[in-house]
This record gives C-alpha cells, sequence and structure tokens, in this order.
C-alpha cells in the first residue's frame, strides 16, 4: 500500500486551528504531529498589570471555556495574597456552583455538537417520515443542502441503525437548548457568558437569595433528566454500536488530575484541601499517586519559542518567540510532569478519583462497566473517553442539588484584602477539558509574571525535549486506517479529547498582513 500523509487542519467542528499530520504506512499511522496554529500571548499582555485584572483578562483566553479560567485565576489570587483560608462558606460554594453548571453544558456542547456527528450521519433525516417537528426542521435544513454546522464530515461507517440516528439527531437540537438552559443558570451567580464577572479574590460577588437558589436548582433539574434520559443512553448506545473503538486510541496511558469543588473551608493549602473531584495521577496499572506540582515543567524543543525558556516550571515560564526555529511545529508548549507526558481531561479526573477510592466514582464507573460487561481497561481509549465525560457529566450535575442548598442567604460571600507589594501564587483546578494551571509572581503590586498550562496544552503537546510525542500524537500512532479519503479512525481519536486551541485571538488577512491594531489601556 505504500505510504501516504494525511493532514486534517482544522480537526474540530465550531472551534478550530488544530491541524494534524500523519503519515499512514500500509494502511497504519507510523508518525503523528500535533500543532496549535496560533499565538496566545495572554501571559506577555498580563505584565505590569493590577493582579487583579487576572481573572478578567484570562477569561478572554477562550470563548468556550473562560469560566474555569476564573476560578483558576481567583484561586491563584487567594494563594498570592494570603486570603486563600479565608473565602465565605458562600463563597466557595457560589465559585463550585459556576464551574459545575459551566461543565455540565460544556459536557453535552462536546458530545453533541463536537463530537457525535462522527458516528451519526445527520443525512439519514432525509428519510424521516414522521411528525416530530425537531427532527422535521433539520430534514428542511438538511433537504436545503446546508450542512454548515455538521462539517467537517467523512463518508462511510456509520453504524447506528436509521431509527436510533434519527432520535439523536432530534437530540442535537435539545442539547441546543439544555446549553442555553445551562449558561442562564451560570448567569445567575456569573453575570451574563461568556466573560462573566461573578468571582472575586476572596470569594465570589452576587448575594445569593432564596429566589436565585431555587432558580438556579429548578435549571438544574431540567439539565439533570436530560444527562440520565438522554445523554447517557445516547453515549451507551453509540458504545455498543461502535464497541471496536474501545480498543483504538489509547495514547500514553499516564492520568493526571489537579481536582476541583472545594468542600472545606480554612485550608489555605489547594492540595490539602477536601475537594470532590481529588489531585493525583495514575497509569494502566491503576495505582494511584499524590500530586507534587513541584514535578510541572514546560519543554519548547519543537515549539516555536526560543530554547534557553525549555524545561522551567510555570512559576518561572518564559514567552520568547522564535517562529524561525527549525524543526518547531507548533505554537503549544510540551509539558511534562516528573518528565513524562500525561493525558488530562475527564477520563483523567475519573480514572484519578476511582484509583484514590472516591466512592460515588466507583460505584458509577463499576455500574456502568458492568453494563458493557467490560473492566476498567476499556477506559484506555476512544469510547473509554465519550463514557468518562458523560459519568462526569451526571456525578458533578447530581452533587450540585447539595451544594446549592449549602449556600445561606444573606450571609457574606466575600472578604476585604489587601493586594501584597510582593507574592507568588498558583491556581489549580479542573476546567472541562482537564487540568489547569495559573501561576503568579508579584512586584510592587503589579504582575511581574503570569503563566498558564491550559488543558489542551497538555494533551495536544508537540514532542518534548527527549523527541517523546505528545498525547494525542502517541493516540494516533499505531492507528489502522480503513480509507485514506475518509480518516475517520483520526478524527475520532483527536475528538475524543476535546481539543480547544481558542488560546488567542489574531485578526489577519489571507496573506498575513494585519487588518488593524488595537491598544488596550
Amino acid at each position: 500500500m505504500g505510504s501516504v500523509k494525511i493532514n486534517i487542519d482544522p480537526v474540530t467542528r465550531i472551534e478550530g486551528h488544530l491541524k494534524i499530520e500523519t503519515i499512514v504506512e500500509d494502511g497504519v499511522v507510523k508518525e503523528a504531529k500535533s500543532s496549535g496554529m496560533l499565538f496566545r500571548g495572554l501571559e506577555l499582555i498580563l505584565k505590569g498589570r493590577d493582579p487583579r485584572d487576572a481573572q478578567v483578562i484570562t477569561q478572554r483566553i477562550c470563548g468556550v471555556c473562560p469560566t474555569p479560567h476564573a476560578i483558576a485565576a481567583v484561586t491563584n489570587l487567594d494563594s498570592a495574597f494570603g486570603i486563600a483560608d479565608q473565602v465565605p462558606t458562600n463563597g466557595r460554594i457560589v465559585r463550585n456552583l459556576i464551574q459545575g453548571m459551566c461543565d455540565v453544558q460544556d459536557h453535552i456542547l462536546h458530545f453533541y455538537h463536537l463530537a457525535a456527528l462522527d458516528y451519526v450521519d445527520v443525512a439519514q433525516v432525509a428519510k424521516y417520515e414522521g411528525s416530530d417537528p425537531v427532527i422535521n426542521s433539520i430534514k428542511d435544513f438538511v433537504a436545503r443542502g446546508e450542512l454548515g454546522p455538521f462539517l467537517p464530515r467523512y463518508e462511510g461507517d456509520y453504524r447506528l441503525p436509521a431509527d436510533i440516528t434519527q432520535e439523536v439527531v432530534g437530540h442535537y437540537v435539545k442539547a441546543l437548548e439544555m446549553r442555553r438552559k445551562g449558561q442562564e443558570a451560570v448567569a445567575i451567580f456569573n453575570g451574563k457568558m461568556p466573560h462573566g464577572c461573578g468571582v472575586v479574590p476572596g470569594g465570589a460577588v452576587e448575594l445569593p437569595s432564596v429566589d436565585k437558589i431555587a432558580a438556579f436548582i429548578w435549571m438544574l433539574n431540567e439539565l439533570k433528566d436530560f444527562v440520565d434520559n438522554v445523554y447517557l443512553p445516547d453515549v451507551v448506545a453509540v458504545a455498543q454500536a461502535y464497541s471496536d473503538y474501545f480498543g483504538i486510541g489509547a495514547g500514553c496511558k499516564n492520568y493526571m488530575c489537579y481536582g476541583s469543588y472545594d468542600l472545606e473551608d480554612g485550608q489555605a493549602d489547594q492540595l490539602k484541601r477536601e475537594r470532590f473531584y481529588g489531585h493525583g495521577t495514575t497509569s494502566a496499572d491503576l495505582v494511584h499517586q499524590e500530586l507534587d506540582p513541584s514535578k510541572i515543567s514546560e519543554q519548547v524543543k519543537y515549539s516555536w519559542y526560543a530554547d534557553s525558556t525549555s524545561g522551567k516550571h510555570p512559576s518561572q515560564g518564559e514567552t520568547k518567540v522564535d517562529y524561525q526555529k527549525e524543526e518547531a511545529y507548533s505554537w503549544l508548549k510540551a509539558p511534562r510532569y516528573d518528565g513524562k507526558v500525561y493525558e488530562v481531561g475527564p477520563l483523567s479526573t475519573i480514572l484519578v478519583n476511582y484509583t484514590r477510592g472516591q466512592a460515588q466514582v466507583k460505584d458509577l464507573v463499576d455500574a456502568y462497566l458492568a453494563k458493557l460487561n467490560a473492566g476498567p481497561e476499556v477506559l484506555f481509549s476512544v469510547l473509554g473517553r465519550h463514557l468518562a465525560r458523560a459519568l462526569h457529566t451526571k456525578l458533578t450535575a447530581d452533587n450540585m442539588v447539595n451544594w446549592a442548598l449549602g449556600v445561606k442567604p444573606g450571609e457574606p460571600v466575600n472578604i476585604q484584602y489587601e493586594i501584597p507589594d510582593e507574592g507568588t501564587g498558583m491556581g489549580l483546578t479542573e476546567a472541562t477539558r482537564g487540568a489547569l494551571g495559573h501561576f503568579i509572581e508579584i512586584k510592587d503590586k503589579k504582575i511581574a509574571n503570569y503563566h498558564c498550562v491550559v488543558p489542551t496544552t497538555w494533551n495536544a503537546s508537540p514532542k518534548d525535549d527527549q523527541g517523546v510525542p505528545g498525547p494525542i500524537e502517541q493516540a494516533l500512532i499505531g492507528t489502522p486506517v480503513k480509507d485514506n479519503d475518509n480518516p475517520f479512525e483520526l478524527v475520532r481519536i483527536v475528538r475524543s479529547f476535546d481539543p480547544c486551541i481558542a488560546c488567542a485571538v489574531h485578526i489577519v488577512s489571507p496573506k498575513g498582513r494585519d487588518l488593524s491594531r488595537f491598544r488596550i489601556t
């Protein structure tokens, strides 16, 4: 069969900028490159600014998941300001509600609008003869040849029966409504999306009332019903039809989780603080290890940054562009933990907490593995990521009800504080797409250095200084490709990671000329 090069650019739907290059020899991927094609540079913008600008500016890293950046930033500032043990109970819970609802609606977005169409042939609705107005609206849409929202898509290898396909296409539309309700619930405590103003160092902003809590729980219950009766059954249906994808796309088999959703007050140390999802690492042996953030570094041999900045801990991170560097192929750096490649995301969160014995996680995972008549090892796969994300959604949504009932109307949500002359901080949380870390150094009450290590930087990283491929690259290498013109296997693997490369906003012409320049003061 010989050798062929397959490039997919962009890979993702709606949000793109991730480029995948593969060399396929005799029907198997031999080499893979994952390239982030935008420069972020937010760290450079933050230098010299008031530290309290961090939770506002870092949300602009992404329009899909800005809320976790706000949470990571205020956790980072709590740490740097020396107030991490003083956040009031209401402030802690309101932060959990904002982040939790963001996660629930964002996981729904990923499955239905970014990934499920790799398994569901939307063109099948052309044969629909029923009376469901939602499915008929999609049928009319497709009949006009307007397939834009469902692109890029490939032909062939769609296995779901026509009736289930049509039902899931209807759920695609229902999921849009669920996302809207989720965003409205987030706005109750965080202000209008996408870039909210509801969290600050020392707590939150919105004073909770009985009416606001009731409205939040009302919408949460609608989303819980959708997760239990639509989302999870659809994931199981896909898993049963494409069971071979439990054996595809395993990748590095090292998993890391920072932990999220604080459950106790008065503990300054994030690694000692009780969280619903605890921190740690695990691997294919399913043995839990405690997390040591001092082992995190970023390497840049194959990134468009100066080699002098390689191997640094994020607290010492530097952003020095070297776009002409030979062999480099990505704007993403290569984060490593203890010098090794680690995957992050809902699968990592679920596996780390499964291995540390978190009872709710273990019971739910075991129940669904029993339904599939499989062991935990099948989770190291494309479908393992989808199942783990759906279970993460259910666990988060179910627990938010009790968190919301713990809010005490009329009591404070934040504290007063002073910005220190000097200080350092670290904010670790779990974004929808995985481990998210913010790191700050303050001098003369200004930001001297700020660094973010985002989930997709871990998963979509290029090779490191030792030439070891990143998680997505490893997941692609060794994959059989049946049809080079329709490389289903490759896009299904990459999209299972839920890559999000919206790390910068640059407006250029097709020839690369700047269209405008803006000065922000």
